[in-house]
């Protein structure tokens, strides 16, 4: 893994490989923001069949494990591949790791990610409820800077990088999947995504680059998110938009796998 932060933090054991890879069953591994869960009235339980990373698994005969929260970056990405021991267990057995954050990582955040972090730890309770109302009534209307944003490009390319290289170390046969950003009309946002073209050039240089394959999430759920019926935030999918997603995604892990089988 990579030496940043793993000393403390581990890191899965390449003898744990030799345990568990006689398993038939392969696993969907999913590291993901609030978008491969939530649906068209709010957050869903990682076993909803009509969530993205569910309907993929089910299409490819895979079980998945899907590590995500909402608000989650490419750094928070790398953190739960270092951090999370089901990460760990999965890893040996998976067909594909797919990483589906950069989308939060390009919205406007004119106000410190750190602090929004840090508005639960508050007390007491009183204080803490006016702080996340001045936080609200702020972020929407700061959005329109567009800058700065919650991580910039080459950083979160950065941890893209970090996490690529960490499971290329374990297992260097294994497929590595990235995205590039969804879209949204989200007023919390004031509509705002000027960041997304920024973060869509640098991670597809990188992933031209390590020969990354890539879905785009704003191509697969455009017309459900400005057209509907979407989630009334404006941010999340509705059904239609979490199949159109599957497709896509099977169809790039499709091509992955065969690709790594005949040259293996």
């Amino acid at each position: 893994m990579s030496s940043e932060d793993s000393n403390d933090r581990g890191a899965p054991d390449a003898a744990a490989a030799d345990d568990t890879a006689s398993s038939p069953r392969k696993v969907l591994v999913v590291v993901a923001d609030s978008l491969s869960y939530f649906g068209p009235k709010g957050g869903l339980p990682a076993d909803h069949p009509l969530i993205w990373p569910n309907l993929v698994a089910a299409e490819l005969d895979w079980d998945v494990e899907l590590v995500a929260r909402i608000g989650w970056t490419c750094r928070d990405a790398y953190w739960a591949l270092i951090g999370d021991p089901r990460i760990w267990a999965a890893v040996p057995r998976a067909g594909a790791v797919v990483f589906a954050t950069a989308g939060m990582d390009s919205l406007p955040s004119p106000l410190p990610t750190a602090l929004r972090e840090l508005i639960r730890y508050v007390r007491p309770a009183a204080v803490r409820r006016r702080v996340r109302d001045a936080y609200t009534w702020l972020q929407p209307k700061l959005s329109p800077l567009g800058w700065p944003v919650a991580l910039p490009p080459a950083v979160s390319v950065d941890y893209l990088e970090q996490s690529r290289n960490s499971l290329a170390q374990l297992r260097p046969e294994l497929p590595f999947v990235a995205v590039l950003p969804s879209v949204h009309q989200c007023e919390a946002y004031a509509k705002v995504h000027s960041g997304r073209e920024p973060m869509v050039e640098a991670v597809t240089a990188w992933a031209a680059e390590h020969s990354v394959p890539l879905v785009d999430l704003g191509e697969a759920v455009r017309d459900n998110v400005f057209n509907g019926p979407a989630n009334p935030d404006g941010i999340h999918w509705g059904w239609e938009g979490h199949s159109a997603v599957a497709r896509a995604m099977v169809k790039v892990l499709t091509e992955a796998t065969s690709d790594r089988a005949h040259t293996a």
